[in-house]
C-alpha cells in the first residue's frame, strides 16, 4: 500500500512537472510566433548607428567655454614656441652649411 501511495505521488509530481514544463514551451512558441507575424521592422545597421551615437552623445561631459579658450591659447602657444624653435634650429643650421662650403 505503501508503494502505491509513493509511485501516486511520483507520478503526480512528474505530471505536473511536464504540463510546466509542456507550458513554457508552448508560451515560447507563440511569442516565437508573434514576433514572426508582428510584421515589427528591425530598424537597419545605419539608423541603429545614428540612434546610438545619439544616446552616446547625450553621455559626454562637454568642457565649459572657459575651459575650452584656455586649452585653444595653451596649444596656439605651443605651437608658436615649436615653430620658433624648429626655425631657429634651421637657421642655425643653414648658416653652418654655408660657412662649411663656402
Amino acid at each position: 500500500m505503501a508503494d502505491a501511495k509513493k509511485s501516486s505521488k511520483r507520478s503526480s509530481i512528474v505530471a505536473q512537472a511536464e504540463a510546466k514544463a509542456n507550458k513554457i514551451v508552448n508560451d515560447r512558441e507563440k511569442a516565437k510566433n508573434s514576433k514572426s507575424k508582428s510584421g515589427a521592422k528591425k530598424p537597419n545597421g545605419v539608423v541603429k548607428y545614428f540612434k546610438d551615437l545619439k544616446s552616446e552623445i547625450k553621455k559626454v561631459t562637454w568642457p565649459s567655454w572657459k575651459k575650452v579658450v584656455n586649452n585653444t591659447t595653451v596649444v596656439l602657444i605651443g605651437m608658436c614656441v615649436s615653430g620658433i624653435a624648429v626655425w631657429a634650429i634651421d637657421s642655425v643650421l643653414t648658416a653652418l652649411l654655408k660657412f662649411a662650403t663656402g
